[in-house]
């Protein structure tokens, strides 16, 4: 006679709790502590035919021993890259912070999505006071907002909004019945720009890059001149981008004057401040996103310059008339009933286009709790410090040449091996230069150095 597979229980709690307290002692030891020795490698480096070897990837029908299962956790770990050692210099994301990790941890324990106050209470309002703090340091008295699944989506859905805001009928007649819609952006923005436009079917044959500075700063005048432009070819300018720290250069363009474009053309200032952002936390070093104040939606990524891990990306609008729900909502009677015990205010999953949204708030708090505003203040400060220690140790060392004096944290310069010293004036000097790193961001034009993030 078959077994009744509701005659005991589906998992063995005991040696659940067993295996968990195993795999914490090899997350502690071997992504905590050696995760972080400066003494030891960032990655085992392997390539991938050879770590296919290494690896046991299979997946086969019966389970294997807990002991071999904890191998493969050791093996994930020691062959993955360690983002929070002190050497990791390759996104713009980096360290450990315990207190984030341990929100992670309670996040994914208690496995829950943020889109109603019956299933996440406390982390629905949590998110609110979160956003709510983050709107302050911009300078919003109110306004609206919600953590999406990275600053790419935030700036996305800042396009979208942008555009029910100008086209509220779009939600319904889409593209259709819309006219030819205009973006505005500057050379050195982040490529979520055309993603959006291209996701969104505005197309990127539609954005107009605007012309930067020696420093890589939206020109305003030259903004103007593209908005011009495009009304003149029958499009509509709607949306405008700046970016407060762009992924090479660091740069931040001049919001007021940008804000002051947008004013007269009535178009939506967006800000991209993913990278940036966390220079508000700053008294020394906030003036750099002055103006800030003047944007109708802002992308800032805590997860970037604040070490809260990934994911942490807040969408944060100046609007608090209900915008982003009656953009994004659905109105899912299932979900989103209208005759639930408490305020539905509080559920605010049909603000996004998502239906099960990750918990993003907590990390993000139990770290503020425990280094206060002054403490993540701090950490920023220290960030900037850091950076101009190095710039000036790299002047002081034969063949290593600035690209640019660093304005934020962003320190760009080329290493020129002995083959190169002296023959600046070659003809092939940036094609052969360009290739000394594959990090380097390629070969120059006109005779030009091109922007490295080495």
């Amino acid at each position: 006679m078959a077994e009744d597979p509701l005659s005991h229980p589906a998992l063995d709690k005991a040696a659940g709790e067993e295996f968990l307290r195993e795999a914490f002692q090899i997350i502690l030891e071997e992504a905590v502590r050696k995760g972080t020795d400066v003494t030891e490698k960032v990655c085992d480096w392997r390539k991938p035919q050879d770590l296919q070897e290494i690896l046991d990837l299979e997946l086969r029908g019966s389970g294997e021993p807990q002991q071999r299962v904890l191998e493969h956790c050791r093996d994930v770990i020691h062959y993955s890259v360690k983002t929070c050692h002190p050497r990791f210099f390759n996104q713009l994301f980096s360290g450990l912070d315990p207190h984030a990790l341990v929100g992670r941890m309670i996040t994914e324990t208690l496995n829950t999505s943020q889109y109603t106050y019956e299933i996440a209470p406390v982390f629905v309002l949590m998110e609110e006071v979160v956003l709510k703090k983050l709107r302050e340091l911009i300078g919003w008295g109110s306004g609206d907002g919600i953590f999406c699944p990275g600053g790419s989506l935030s700036n996305i859905y800042a396009m979208n909004v942008a555009r029910y805001q100008r086209f509220p009928d779009s939600k319904q007649t889409g593209i259709w019945a819309l006219p030819r819609l205009a973006v505005f952006t500057s050379q050195e923005c982040h490529y979520s720009v055309q993603k959006g436009a291209a996701f969104l079917g505005i197309g990127t044959d539609n954005i107009y890059l605007v012309g930067v500075d020696e420093r890589g700063k939206m020109i305003p005048a030259d903004l103007e001149k593209q908005i011009n432009k495009a009304k003149s070819e029958g499009a509509c300018p709607f949306f405008v981008n700046a970016t407060c720290g762009t992924t090479v250069l660091g740069a931040f363009d001049p919001l007021a004057d940008v804000a002051d474009v947008c004013e007269r053309h009535g178009a939506w200032f967006h800000v991209d401040a993913a990278w940036g952002g966390s220079a508000l936390l700053s008294r020394r070093h906030r003036h750099l996103l002055r103006g800030i104040e003047r944007a109708d939606s802002v992308a800032w990524n805590p997860h970037k310059m604040l070490m809260t891990g990934l994911q942490c990306s807040a969408f944060l609008l100046r609007d608090s008339s209900g915008l982003l729900q009656r953009c994004h909502g659905a109105n899912a009677t299932y979900l989103f009933q209208t005759d639930k015990f408490y305020d539905v205010a509080y559920d605010t999953g049909d603000k996004t286009i998502q239906c099960g949204r990750k918990v993003d708030c907590l990390k993000l708090w139990l770290m503020w709790k425990a280094n206060g505003t002054e403490g993540l203040e701090k950490r920023v400060d220290r960030a900037f410090e850091f950076t101009r220690y190095l710039a000036e140790e790299i002047k002081k060392r034969e063949g290593f040449q600035l690209v640019i004096e660093p304005e934020f944290i962003n320190l760009c310069f080329w290493f020129v091996p002995h083959s190169l010293r002296g023959k600046e004036g070659c003809a092939d000097y940036w094609e052969r230069l360009g290739k000394v790193s594959a990090g380097n961001a390629g070969s120059g034009v006109g005779g030009e150095p091109p922007f490295s993030d080495g």
